[in-house]
């Protein structure tokens, strides 16, 4: 898992290019649940290419973006607003003296090691401050598309995905990390929602986005290039991406 984590800055630029931005109805939806007093500053964990670090920073929010690549820092910062700070750093190395009335993690949370990780994240939450995850599941939304891709890469890879960090299986209704959330003695108000969002894009900019997916990183050079081929053989020129944003929140305990 960690030679996974740590792939994404030999893509970096591509990560930035094709991944799916995060849709304002997301800050609309955090900052409702926030309510008042509103947010004033967020921090942000694996802020990657700042994909959600530009859409929280639009809302007024004094973002501290802190990502252990430097790479993929580097690339954030090739944008970056007024309002946001970056700090190289993985979430166990972050520094517990100050907190923030927002918390969240976009496509990074499952990277970050599991012990103690609530009791640290409840450190870094104000009381009565917002935890969010969110991230955006890479897949096509036609299932006849997905069988297709599927079977292109069986030869090279059974799997491209990252399974659920504690077991959850996709059929039950609470998904990780709400699962563990729900049984933190420092969260409360535990929420799962999901934003509904279908991407026209081509095939091309599809397999784009596959480039950026750990698991196609850490293939060989050879074996990637014939995956994408395949792939590319086995799709129309234009494809739709199921892109829901999976989101989770929660409330820190305290006054």
């Amino acid at each position: 898992m960690v030679e996974r984590a740590l792939s994404f800055g030999s893509v970096a630029e591509a990560y930035d290019r094709f991944r799916p931005g995060y849709p304002l109805e997301l800050l609309e939806l955090v900052t409702e649940y926030a309510g008042e007093p509103p947010i004033r500053t967020a921090l942000e964990i694996g802020a990657g290419t700042g994909k959600a670090t530009r859409l929280f920073a639009q809302g007024g929010i004094a973002v501290t973006a802190t990502e252990p690549d430097a790479a993929m820092l580097a690339e954030l910062r090739k944008q970056l607003p007024a309002n946001v700070t970056t700090v190289q750093a993985a979430f166990e190395d972050l520094p517990l003296d100050t907190s923030y009335g927002l918390v969240y993690s976009a496509a990074a949370l499952h990277w970050t090691n599991p012990v103690g990780r609530w009791e640290r994240m409840a450190a870094l939450v104000q009381p009565g401050g917002v935890f969010a995850n969110f991230g955006v599941p890479i897949q096509l939304a036609d299932p006849d598309l997905q069988e297709a891709a599927r079977a292109a890469r069986l030869p090279y890879l059974d799997d491209d995905g990252v399974p659920s960090p504690d077991g959850t299986s996709a059929d039950r209704p609470m998904q990780w990390p709400g699962t563990e959330l729900e049984q933190s003695e420092w969260f409360t108000d535990v929420r799962q929602v999901v934003i509904e969002r279908l991407l026209p894009m081509s095939a091309v900019d599809y397999v784009g986005q596959l480039s950026t997916v750990s698991a196609y990183v850490l293939l060989s050079p050879a074996d990637r290039d014939e995956v994408f081929r395949r792939t590319l053989e086995a799709l129309p020129e234009t494809v739709e991406l199921d892109a829901q944003v999976h989101v989770h929140l929660a409330r820190r305990l305290g006054d």
